[in-house]
């Protein structure tokens, strides 16, 4: 994309597809959805004409070096609403390191002083050039939903029903049942079956929970059982700062630690998880409940 000008006096700057749409996966090329265009691997720096007084030199140069993997785009006034950025995760678990934290709040307040929305998405799978599109195109859909339903609904009305919500759609599903038809991790959930008829897991079914940290992100599990204390075991963190599609980001979480295992379970021979290791993880996290938003709902599970 390229720049049209300073969007009549905001930071942001408007841009337009400087070629045909096509891969998203593909560096420097876009794609288009709806009332979106979508280009991949952005710096913050090309997104922003200018330095917002309200940022400091040193939170600006370091900003403005931050890439994100695809920053969307109204398409009719071309101007940036939201970025996603899909990263490995940091060793320091649900924290950040303190070099890493700084960075982040330089980042934060250069996004929040241009308006722009952002979604971190942690996983050492999930990855721009495999599922990044699709992930992408889903929080695109959620969010048009949302403001859809949002607009139709009269918030006066004492008497108006609640709108459902995207990720809560039942519909019929390709197999011919009825079921969450915007389940992000449906794919994922069938390539299961498929491996345990294969003989490939000792369960077809894709388990998963939720929880979000107080003051931090919301993280998803997802595993499947492989037999003789072995599991494909996959944890997303989702750090949204500003950005909400309509789902919640702790139920986005579990959904896309199930795309997770689908990747894995691609792969001809993924390498097996050791459940006594989940185990303990799972474990140290019904012990931190009162880190946790609304506490800890999973006690009824066992990796016993």
């Amino acid at each position: 994309m390229t720049a049209t000008g300073n969007g009549g006096g905001g930071f942001l700057r408007p841009l337009v597809m400087s070629g045909p749409a096509g891969d998203g996966g593909t560096p420097g090329r876009g794609f288009e959805r709806g009332d979106w265009v979508v280009l991949p691997d952005q710096s913050l720096g090309a997104l922003v004409h200018a330095r917002p007084p309200e940022v400091t030199g040193s939170q600006w140069n370091t900003a403005i070096r931050t890439r994100y993997d695809f920053v969307a785009c109204d398409r009719r006034t071309g101007r940036p609403v939201f970025a996603v950025e899909l990263s490995d995760p940091d060793t320091t678990g649900t924290g950040r390191s303190g070099g890493a934290e700084r960075a982040d709040r330089m980042r934060t307040a250069v996004c929040d002083a241009v308006g722009l929305e952002v979604l971190r998405i942690v996983s050492p799978i999930l990855r721009p050039a495999g599922v990044g599109r699709r992930i992408v195109e889903y929080l695109l859909d959620a969010r048009s939903y949302a403001t859809a339903v949002r607009d139709a609904v009269d918030p006066t009305d004492p008497l108006a029903e609640p709108a459902v919500g995207y990720r809560d759609i039942i519909g019929r599903l390709p197999d011919g049942r009825d079921g969450f038809v915007n389940d992000l991790g449906a794919l994922a959930r069938a390539a299961a079956v498929d491996a345990y008829v294969s003989r490939r897991l000792t369960d077809p079914i894709l388990r998963g929970l939720y929880v979000h940290w107080v003051d931090g992100p919301a993280e998803g599990w997802g595993w499947v059982e492989v037999g003789e204390g072995r599991c494909l075991f996959e944890r997303v963190l989702l750090w949204p700062h500003r950005f909400s599609c309509g789902v919640p980001p702790e139920r986005l979480a579990e959904d896309l630690a199930a795309v997770a295992i689908g990747e894995r379970l691609r792969s001809a021979d993924p390498v097996p998880d050791d459940r006594a290791e989940v185990a303990r993880r799972f474990t140290e996290l019904g012990r931190r409940r009162a880190e946790l938003v609304g506490g800890f709902a999973f006690d009824h599970l066992s990796f016993g």
